[in-house]
């Protein structure tokens, strides 16, 4: 599993790709720290940046690139061949992956948001949306490995799920909030450091459990659906 891991993460780091996940990041922290600097009330830029900008975009985003990349360029390239005939279960080349994507995704946002929480109000915050952040990174990255397995569009089809069902749905349709992963992640950051500045309608053990659920289920899909790879890298 560590040779997976490390030939991921060296896969990971060697492409262009890897270069997009740092412009929004950078972002969040430079507009925390201009708004702090101009002495702007947090009540005013506090959700936008930290919700809007952070949770609603930079992590579903930074996660995306990421979920789709350990194990969709393998496939599209033809390299998912050489690791497809080692005799290994294939749950051992879906989580040492998934591990990879959540532990970048996680270092990549909590690092920034953490920055941004502790200009907005409190270290206590910094640190809720850093942990609820690791949390929905785990979340997003099976999401998005899955569908890097599903169909030969992942990024496509992430960016539904980010853009409209998150995105617009969510701010017109309550109902949708029960199946978005940046409600379960605003809810969870709002249970360790309660604010004004975060809000949502999930509940807590919803969000927890919703989380558990989609993080355990999009895993099992993806080795399920990783098992009906031929070597040729086509599904059967």
């Amino acid at each position: 599993m560590s040779t997976v891991s490390w030939i991921t993460a060296r896969g990971l780091f060697g492409r262009r790709r890897f270069l997009l996940l740092f412009p929004l990041p950078a972002v969040l922290v430079l507009l925390a720290v201009l708004s702090r600097a101009l002495g702007v009330d947090p009540g005013e830029w506090g959700p936008p940046v930290l919700v809007g900008l952070g949770l609603a975009v930079v992590l579903p985003v930074v996660a995306l690139i990421v979920g789709t990349g350990v194990l969709g360029a393998e496939i599209d390239d033809g390299t998912v061949v050489h690791i497809l005939t080692k005799p290994l279960p294939r749950w051992q080349i879906v989580l040492p992956k998934l591990a990879v994507a959540t532990g970048v995704t996680a270092v990549t946002v909590a690092v920034p948001l953490y920055v941004a929480g502790v200009l907005a109000h409190s270290v206590r915050l910094g640190l809720a949306l850093a942990a609820a952040a690791t949390l929905g990174a785990l979340a997003y990255s099976a999401l998005f490995l899955a569908l890097s397995l599903l169909t030969r569009r992942p990024v496509l089809l992430g960016l539904v799920y980010v853009l409209i069902w998150e995105g617009l749905l969510g701010n017109f349709v309550s109902g949708t909030k029960v199946l978005s992963i940046q409600q379960y992640v605003i809810a969870l950051a709002d249970r360790i450091a309660p604010t004004g500045l975060l809000e949502t309608t999930v509940s807590v053990p919803v969000a927890a459990i919703m989380t558990a659920l989609v993080s355990v289920g999009f895993t099992v899909l993806a080795v399920d659906r990783l098992r009906s790879f031929s070597v040729a890298g086509e599904t059967s």
